[in-house]
């Protein structure tokens, strides 16, 4: 069975911006899924780049994202 998470760009973008306590807006980020876990995104923004849990966590991201 294949199991699959998806979210909306803005909702991503929200989550970032609160742990990250700056001001993300959906336009500004790229997003991509992470499958190296399911359920979670790589996100660019800016020069950052992180890695977006299910929970909600966010932590930085050490490795290229996918193009």
């Amino acid at each position: 069975m294949d199991i699959v998470y998806a979210a909306e760009k803005s909702s991503i973008a929200d989550v970032l911006s609160d742990r990250l306590s700056d001001r993300v807006a959906s336009g500004d980020i790229e997003v991509h899924e992470n499958p190296d876990e399911t359920g979670s995104f790589l996100v660019k923004w800016r020069l950052n780049r992180y890695v977006v849990s299910p929970n909600g966590e966010v932590s930085p991201e050490t490795t290229d994202l996918a193009d």
